[in-house]
């Protein structure tokens, strides 16, 4: 599928609204309740498998229907934090006894972490579930927020929100496939750069995955050294 078969009629190429992207996630086979695909740390890296034991975790994907295009809102957690610190991430955790599913834990850690009430997110869909090598299966469910709307970020996790924007991740540069040795491996990886942020892991893994959803292309496999 060619991405110009997702924009509306006459709007710029690499533009994509709000509406495409329900138009697309409506086309989605997956919805809430089921696993659409499985991804993770481990693609593209012979040997290192996955871990035995998983924890279960979900993040919201937001959305932001801003005038001037449509924004993801991500956040950088905070250099204290046990795991990863200092790390761009989506507002997300770990699924507790009372939630009653993905999309009530993304929606719970969201307000508990940025001060986003759930009622302003209208739930579209999931990305594929995610496994990290730190030992989580993440489900990232993707959600529209139209403004206004104020943020109140937990100091003790959050050092900072931010919006990048949808077209500029989707067009050229805006994610890469990179390279780099740790702990004396080779390792191939997912980067988003954008200005001096440095958005890497499974937070730019699942914003490849959401790539591939609006636009119905492939990842690029050939990794670049970092």
């Amino acid at each position: 599928m060619e991405r110009r078969d997702l924009l509306s009629p006459g709007q710029p190429d690499g533009l994509i609204t709000e509406a495409d992207i329900r138009a697309r996630f409506l086309r989605r086979p997956g919805q809430p309740g089921r696993i659409i695909g499985v991804r993770g740390d481990h693609e593209g890296n012979p040997g290192m498998g996955t871990p035995a034991a998983l924890r279960e975790a979900a993040v919201l994907v937001p959305l932001i229907d801003r005038d001037a295009g449509v924004t993801v809102l991500l956040t950088q957690r905070t250099a204290h934090l046990a795991a990863h610190a200092g790390q761009i991430s989506f507002p997300g955790g770990g699924v507790e006894p009372a939630d009653t599913g993905p999309e009530d834990t993304a929606l719970r850690e969201t307000e508990e972490e940025v001060g986003l009430p759930r009622t302003k997110v209208d739930l579209i869909g999931r990305l594929d579930t995610y496994v990290t090598r730190t030992g989580f299966r993440v489900t990232p469910v993707v959600g529209i927020i139209r403004p206004p709307f104020t943020l109140n970020a937990q100091p003790d996790e959050v050092a900072d929100v931010f919006e990048v924007p949808l077209a500029f991740i989707l067009g050229p540069g805006g994610r890469e496939r990179r390279s780099a040795e740790l702990r004396g491996t080779l390792r191939h990886f997912w980067v988003v750069p954008y200005q001096d942020r440095f958005i890497w892991g499974a937070t730019a893994g699942m914003l490849v995955n959401l790539c591939e959803v609006l636009t119905g292309e492939g990842a690029d496999p050939a990794p670049q050294p970092a």
